[in-house]
């Protein structure tokens, strides 16, 4: 029997729910228990249990990736060897150009994880803006568009990792023969138009050939005007840098750790191998320089395990719930009920404007991506849409509602790390985030017709 009418209602609680409470786990974690009861009746509780260790079973792989991800980031960090890499680099800015430019570069590089290049790259180089007299809002934009942009832009991130494996779970997925996780999501990539564009924009705000528009036009003239770098509703956040610099530590220890992950993931295609090589070199390099004790090393890498625990939370949750919906044909019933009016050619453009905007509203682009891969992918290609296309295009989304909300974390921690007022933040980089939403919407418009 078919309860495909019932899954899309719960999916549509979980949604309002999410966007109302922003808590997007509580609420896929009570769906699939709706769920399972609709299915299973009296047995459902011990039916949904056994769904959740089958689960959990069998995405073992993907919940190490994203803990040891997350140990990584945190040892790389506490090492402050960003500081020293950012230090070296930094002498050769002596304009403002050259300051922006390497904050760019410096976005680029530091791919690994969105909350390590916004919190490494942000604290390293505020003084360098106040000695350029560069608004800090104009840091906090590179920071947050090198942010996601950068992780979905490259195979070997957290962002990569997660994506990747919800995308894998689908039929129509696996039927591109791809075969790896890696590899499925490194065809989406040439595609992900708001990614690039978005890294376009910034790149030409850098060279100064992008007008300063909103906000950004009002810090640069605050800045002519006072020499202020900051509004006073941020100096809150830089009373401690108005009394000194942090010192940095050798530039090897943020170095090394991160080709030897990239080094390892190309040759064996496996991050779990590559991150646990990471991180046992850091471990070496950390306790014998001498900038930690084998306890506060170990201390680190829990900590920065447990900070994943709220992603691999939501990782289960949400492949619970796509199994339980999967069972009460949620995909066929949606499939049924929109294939006549959709249209094969249109489909990434109107994906990329659904998804942008639920993870604009629920400000979180991964629990979209869990909640909308099961149904938009089996449609697209119900409806003859290309599937990498819409891949790339569940990814843009992503990436733009991360990018544009003003309450989502990694646009909260590019302006904690510039040193900035969050909605001064939000509302200077605005127009350049919406100018790259209407460029993508026109992309994969253009894209949906030609392939």
């Amino acid at each position: 029997m078919s309860y495909g009418l019932i899954a899309t209602l719960i999916v549509l609680v979980i949604v309002v729910g999410a966007i109302v409470t922003k808590k997007c786990e509580a609420f896929l974690i009570a769906g699939s228990m709706v769920g399972a009861l609709v299915l299973w009746k009296g047995a459902f509780l011990t039916q949904w249990v056994a769904t959740l260790e089958e689960v959990m079973a069998d995405e073992a792989y993907v919940i190490l990736i994203c803990g040891l991800f997350g140990s990584l980031v945190a040892l790389l960090t506490a090492s402050k060897g960003s500081f020293g890499f950012t230090k070296i680099v930094t002498r050769i800015c002596n304009s403002e150009r050259k300051t922006l430019l390497t904050t760019f570069l410096l976005g680029i590089i530091i791919f690994v994880d969105d909350y390590l290049n916004v919190l490494s790259i942000g604290t390293a180089m505020k003084g360098s803006y106040d000695k350029k007299k560069v608004p800090r809002e104009a840091l906090a934009y590179i920071l947050d568009s090198t942010g996601a942009p950068v992780c979905v832009l490259i195979p070997f991130s957290s962002w990569a990792a997660y994506f990747g494996a919800i995308f894998l779970q689908q039929d129509c997925v696996q039927a591109l023969g791809a075969g790896s996780l890696i590899r499925t999501y490194m065809m989406a990539i040439p595609y992900c138009v708001y990614p690039i564009v978005a890294l376009l924009i910034v790149f030409l705000f850098c060279m100064g050939w992008f007008p300063k528009l909103g906000g950004m036009k009002t810090a640069y003239q605050r800045v002519a005007e006072t020499g202020k770098t900051y509004s006073d509703a941020s100096r809150k956040y830089n009373l401690a840098s108005e009394y000194g610099e942090e010192e940095g530590n050798n530039v090897w220890y943020f170095i090394l750790p991160l080709a030897i992950l990239v080094g390892i993931a190309v040759a064996t295609g496996d991050l779990v191998v590559a991150a646990v090589i990471a991180i046992l070199v850091c471990m070496v390099m950390y306790i014998a320089g001498k900038i930690m004790t084998f306890s506060e090393f170990w201390d680190t890498f829990v900590k920065g395990f447990s900070d994943m625990l709220p992603i691999i939370i939501l990782l289960i949750a949400a492949l619970t719930f796509q199994k339980i919906a999967s069972e009460m044909q949620m995909t066929e019933f949606f499939v049924d009920v929109c294939k006549p009016i959709m249209s094969g050619t249109l489909f990434p453009m109107i994906t990329f404007i659904i998804v942008g905007l639920l993870a604009f509203m629920i400000a979180n682009a991964w629990g979209v991506c869990t909640l909308v891969a099961p149904v938009l992918l089996p449609l697209g290609a119900s409806v003859g849409a290309n599937i990498v296309l819409v891949m790339a295009a569940i990814l843009s989304g992503c990436a733009f509602g991360n990018h544009a909300c003003f309450y989502c974390d990694t646009t909260v921690l590019a302006s904690n790390g510039a040193g900035v007022e969050n909605l001064e933040h939000a509302g200077s980089q605005l127009p350049y985030v919406m100018i790259g939403a209407v460029i993508s919407i026109i992309g994969f418009l253009v894209l949906g017709f030609i392939m």
